[in-house]
């Protein structure tokens, strides 16, 4: 008898003794991660959208003459930069002389007959047939003159030349001048943004090839129509370009101001990505654990970011250990961690 109940006795602390550990195992197996935690604030920002467009040259016009016939000489290569009123072509000038002799013989005819007006020596009739002649070769002239020695209508560069130095051109461009002292460009803009665009708003554009620079630029026209299937407007923007780092082609990114608004945001090193994907997602403190939550990125601001989600104004986002939590795990807040 005594024997069995020492065999029960040592039975019964085994038991304890195994029930124990796997006590002290399992409370050690709960780990509690160490987290920094801030508050989600709501602040307000000054809403902008960022839109890509391609640059273009304020005007761009095909230099050519109505006047067809031989390309005399070509006083500019491509690239090279004019200003406004330089002779850019001469076409052959043999037309335009003779009506220039023309219109100086019946110069000396219209004198003449001024002076037999005045004599009263021929009628008003006569006198008026001659004066219609002269004012209508002056006309021609004046046309012949444009079209034979062909000027710059405004300061640019050229860029394109399709003929060379007495080959024959028949109304068509000999060269091509763009304006790169100011640029242009044309922005499609969601229609959700129409009431918040005017005409003189300034913007902003960057370029990869200057990274370091900001350059300015304001709105031209706001053209009225929406397009029913891209639901986007048009803005015209006006780029002034004096430093000539901008040209015509280039790729830019565009920052425009749609007003303010109010919005929750968060650091931006508190939001994660799920890998393999875009997907963002944060944790939030929820009692003693970590709750995970799916947002969407809005505007950035420095160190801080826009986000949209089942969040509120006051939750708290863990912004230190947060890479290695997982749904649910118990955490602990670090002291002095809450902002």
């Amino acid at each position: 008898m005594n024997r069995l109940f020492k065999c029960v006795a040592v039975l019964t602390g085994v038991i304890s003794l195994v029930a124990c550990t796997k006590e002290t195992t399992d409370a050690e197996v709960e780990k509690i991660e160490q987290v920094a935690v801030q508050k989600i604030e709501m602040k307000q920002i000054d809403r902008v959208i960022e839109l890509p467009t391609t640059l273009q040259g304020y005007e761009t016009m095909n230099i050519s003459s109505t006047v067809s016939g031989i390309i005399d000489h070509i006083f500019v290569e491509v690239g090279d930069k004019v200003s406004k009123g330089q002779l850019l072509v001469r076409m052959d000038p043999t037309q335009y002389t003779t009506y220039k002799l023309q219109y100086a013989n019946l110069g000396v005819e219209m004198g003449r007959m001024e002076a037999l007006k005045e004599a009263g020596s021929i009628s008003q009739q006569a006198y008026d047939q001659t004066k219609v002649q002269y004012d209508q070769l002056g006309e021609t002239l004046a046309l012949y003159e444009k079209n034979t020695f062909v000027k710059a209508e405004y300061a640019g560069v050229i860029s394109a030349k399709n003929f060379e130095n007495g080959e024959l051109c028949a109304g068509q461009p000999i060269l091509t001048l763009t304006q790169i002292n100011v640029l242009k460009a044309y922005i499609n803009i969601p229609e959700a943004y129409f009431p918040k665009l005017k005409v003189g708003m300034p913007l902003t554009l960057v370029s990869d090839i200057y990274p370091d620079k900001v350059f300015s630029a304001t709105v031209e026209i706001v053209y009225p129509t929406i397009d029913a299937s891209s639901h986007t407007f048009t803005i015209k923007v006006k780029i002034p370009n004096a430093s000539e780092l901008l040209r015509p082609g280039m790729y830019v990114k565009t920052t425009i101001p749609v007003g303010k608004a109010s919005t929750l945001v968060v650091p931006y090193q508190a939001v994660l990505k799920l890998i393999g994907s875009n997907n963002r997602y944060i944790f939030i403190k929820d009692g003693d654990k970590a709750r995970r939550v799916d947002v969407e990125l809005g505007q950035r601001f420095d160190k801080y970011v826009e986000i949209i989600g089942d969040v509120k104004e006051g939750d708290e986002i863990v912004t230190m250990g947060q890479s290695r939590l997982i749904d649910g795990c118990t955490i602990a807040v670090a002291p002095d961690s809450i902002d």
